[in-house]
């Protein structure tokens, strides 16, 4: 490697014969000592690539830029060959030879995870930050391209303002693949990272669905040229296809975990499971407070983990947001949400109280209170039980 700048390096891994792995000052790159065949994201040297020496992941920014120009964030977009040679001049690699994918995340951040069957081998480098820019495939755009550049879409200008936050995955494979089964690898990568980020229950910051990625996810995916036959196959049904799955899910979850604190530990809270219907824990305390009486509310703000966190309590709430969900996707009819929805809430409102033979009392009440907003129905569903949780004689 010809590290013209001089920059300190830290080799991190050596995945396999033919590959060793880089962290520098806000870069991590895999640097080929053999031939190897690239399919990426990159904006400079891009798609299907022979020939290149490096494939690197570096960090433009601060998740929530710190600078009010922005400068090095709005560069990577607006000039991304500028960009790509700065950044490659910087650490000494060579911009003809190098696939640069950019990011936010913490390089020291990175989660990384192998597989390895019958020789073959398969190594996940994975930036993850979704705290900001997590969006759902179909969610409304920012932006539309011409020949002069992008421009913004009507009056979503004002509503959606794209923030930072970003997956990148870096895939090394060891053994040589067709094209075919190098475009497949992508296909397959993104279905793994899409499954962690459902099992997260991370919601998109731009609908009310659950988040199937960021908007600015890259991806860079290299395969070992050799003698061997190229493999054909990395679907599902192979096991090439299962082994990058397992190693793209266990990375993105290292790099959510240390990145963004996000866990299933983590995600076992109630207003992270709520905010991406508008419900956060700011507007819950609001609308207790104004519900609640005063040595209620204050019981409850003295102790709202004991709430937020109640495995029941979240069980009935995970219940309600997905019939959200299923309603919103057609699989429960409008004519029965209201009915199927006072129903859920019945029973949170049955679990906040500890008190299940109270179920039909709140179904009646609920039923009574005729909320039209599913929202509104679940925080009356939150009053109700929480007022009546301490109703026992020993209190009165």
């Amino acid at each position: 490697m010809q590290n013209k700048a001089a920059k300190p390096t830290t080799e991190i891994a050596s995945p396999y014969k033919g590959v060793r792995l880089f962290r520098s000052e806000k870069i991590i790159f895999a640097m080929f000592e053999a031939p190897h065949s690239v399919i990426s994201t990159s904006r400079i040297n891009g798609g299907m690539q022979e020939g290149l020496k490096i494939a690197a992941n570096h960090q433009a920014c601060e998740p929530r830029p710190c600078f009010s120009d922005g400068h090095s964030r709005c560069l990577a977009v607006r000039e991304p060959e500028k960009y790509h040679r700065l950044v490659c001049d910087y650490h000494g690699l060579d911009p003809e030879k190098t696939c640069l994918m950019g990011t936010a995340a913490n390089m020291n951040c990175a989660g990384m995870a192998q597989e390895s069957f019958n020789g073959l081998k398969v190594f996940a480098i994975v930036t993850a930050g979704v705290e900001t820019n997590a969006g759902r495939a179909g969610d409304p755009a920012a932006v539309y391209e011409t020949p002069d550049g992008f421009k913004p879409v009507g009056e979503l200008k004002k509503d959606i303002q794209p923030d930072s936050g970003t997956i990148n995955t870096l895939l090394l494979i060891n053994q040589p693949l067709t094209p075919a089964a190098l475009v497949r690898t992508v296909k397959m990568a993104t279905e793994a990272k899409t499954s962690i980020l459902q099992e997260l229950n991370v919601g998109s910051k731009y609908s009310s669905g659950l988040a199937t990625g960021t908007g600015t996810d890259q991806i860079c995916i290299c395969s070992m040229n050799s003698d061997m036959k190229p493999l054909t196959g990395a679907g599902k049904h192979v096991k090439l296809g299962e082994m990058i799955a397992l190693a793209v899910r266990e990375a993105l979850r290292q790099a959510l975990d240390i990145q963004n604190h996000l866990t299933p530990v983590n995600v076992r809270f109630l207003p992270r499971l709520t905010a991406r219907f508008g419900l956060t824990e700011d507007r819950i305390m609001s609308e207790m407070k104004k519900s609640l009486d005063k040595k209620a509310y204050e019981c409850l703000e003295r102790n709202p983990w004991t709430f937020y966190g109640d495995p029941t309590i979240l069980a009935h709430v995970l219940g309600f947001v997905h019939t959200l969900d299923q309603i919103q996707w057609g699989i429960i009819p409008q004519n029965n949400a209201t009915e199927i929805l006072v129903s859920q809430a019945a029973l949170i409102a049955a679990a906040v109280s500890g008190k299940s033979e109270r179920f039909t009392t709140y179904l009646a009440m609920l039923k009574a209170d005729k909320r039209d907003d599913p929202i509104d129905l679940l925080i009356q569903a939150f009053s109700i039980g929480f007022s009546e949780k301490w109703e026992v004689p020993w209190h009165r």
